[in-house]
């Protein structure tokens, strides 16, 4: 397997030169623990080893060539026998770039399990999303996944996956820490280790625990069952842990189930605006994160949902669209706009259009007058549901009055000063037209406008 981060342990004394050190080779991994933030381009990472130690002086080498890894982020804390283990400090020797050296003292010899942190780029992950709408249209099936992809140059084998949503502050971008020829610009400088590194991101500390830490030594393989996610709140954070561990390898990405709900329940609506869509019709699928639909236990984080709709009873399946959003907090109602649709139809058309009630200056010129619009909405719907629409008229000014002809006026609904909407539940394979005439008040008018305006 390909390997390149090269962890070597060097029994020497410090004196003598790097290049004449005999190098022993340290076993694998126990387990790694991936914290991986959203946001930013920013990995936390925490890899439990098995270190042979002999008692006395140390010297440990650790080499990130051909990684992302921040190399001032380097940590190692021992996980057993802390009070007779001192990690002294970690050296970058000069003119060897993308090498450190840790010293270590003993007191003991023989195995001794160790936590190595580092921050590192290169590793992201997004969610997605699949929802089957039952063939009423009424219920939703929900289907979480995150997708995890590694491009950091390590492969991570065993690794416990943890994603954070949420926005982090950098100070510095890991990447360009990771290529720097020296990471702190000057070589042979040792940094004492008796504490952990303050993290170049807010939040990180907290990031670091959530009380699983003692769990990453005795993690089993990957579990036939769905694995469960783990949400902890975390603050201005939220934690996703995925249960058990996986192996992501260097390149690769890896596609984890996150949640599935059953018959969420859902509303469909058809819009109209002929100003913001065009003559297009478009079809809006709603539902609120909380437990009236089932969900509202975490927020949902931001990704792509594709819809589909059941369509019989052996289960075949229709393509209904697709819509992004953002990060969906508990309590909170989303709206996904799912596209363009063919089967639900509305045809606006201007009847009629003329002027009216002129006023004019001591001069004889018009400084006032209406103008008067009849306009005829032919709504149809072709489908073999029953459908909600939504049409919205927007007008260029806020002195008008309208007039609803028919039965137009039960539709209708006043927004704001200058939108109006006629909102509709059609029947199956019906049409309806809805008439109404708008009259608009231009120049002195406006002042008549006013007075005619109820107190």
């Amino acid at each position: 397997m390909k390997k390149f981060m090269l962890l070597s342990l060097i029994f020497a004394a410090a004196t003598v030169a790097v290049a004449k050190i005999d190098l022993a080779t340290l076993p694998e991994r126990d387990v790694t623990q991936l914290t991986i933030y959203n946001s930013a381009d920013l990995t936390l990472v925490r890899d439990a080893r098995s270190l042979t130690l002999k008692e006395g002086a140390n010297r440990l080498q650790f080499s990130w060539a051909n990684t992302l890894i921040d190399p001032t982020s380097l940590s190692m804390l021992p996980k057993a026998h802390a009070d007779k283990i001192d990690v002294a400090d970690l050296s970058f020797p000069p003119r060897v770039q993308n090498l450190g050296i840790w010293n270590i003292h003993s007191g003991i010899g023989g195995s001794v399990p160790v936590e190595i942190t580092y921050l590192t780029s290169g590793l992201s992950w997004r969610a997605f999303y699949m929802g089957t709408l039952t063939e009423d249209e009424k219920t939703m099936r929900l289907e979480g996944y995150v997708v995890v992809n590694n491009n950091s140059g390590e492969d991570y084998e065993n690794a416990e996956t943890r994603l954070i949503v949420g926005q982090v502050n950098l100070l510095d971008q890991i990447a360009e820490l990771a290529r720097r020829q020296y990471p702190y610009g000057r070589p042979g400088v040792g940094v004492p280790m008796t504490q952990p590194p303050a993290a170049s991101a807010s939040g990180m500390a907290r990031a670091m625990g959530g009380g699983r830490g003692a769990a990453m030594l005795a993690m089993d393989a990957v579990a036939a069952r769905p694995k469960e996610v783990v949400k902890e709140g975390l603050s201005e954070y939220f934690l996703y842990t995925i249960e058990g561990t996986e192996t992501i390898p260097h390149t690769w990405s890896k596609r984890l189930p996150s949640f599935e709900t059953d018959e969420i329940p859902v509303v469909n609506l058809y819009k109209f605006e002929e100003e913001r869509f065009g003559p297009a019709v478009i079809r809006y699928l709603s539902f609120k994160n909380d437990e009236d639909h089932k969900l509202g236990e975490t927020p949902i984080p931001g990704g792509m949902l594709k819809v589909y709709r059941t369509v019989d009873d052996r289960q075949h399946l229709s393509y209904e669209g697709q819509s992004s959003f953002k990060y969906i907090p508990v309590g909170q109602e989303v709206e996904l706009n799912l596209g363009e649709v063919s089967d639900v139809i509305v045809e606006s058309k201007l009847m009629d259009e003329k002027t009216d009630n002129y006023r004019f200056d001591n001069r004889g010129n018009i400084n006032g007058w209406d103008r008067i619009l009849t306009y005829r909405l032919e709504v149809k719907n072709t489908r073999r549901l029953p459908v909600k629409i939504e049409i919205k008229r927007n007008f260029p000014t806020s002195y008008w009055m309208i007039r609803n002809l028919a039965d137009a006026a039960e539709y209708y609904e006043k927004v704001d000063l200058d939108t109006v909407k006629y909102t509709l539940t059609m029947e199956p394979q019906s049409e309806k037209t809805i008439e109404y005439v708008v009259t608009m008040y231009e120049g002195t008018r406006t002042e008549d406008w006013t007075r005619m305006q109820p107190r």
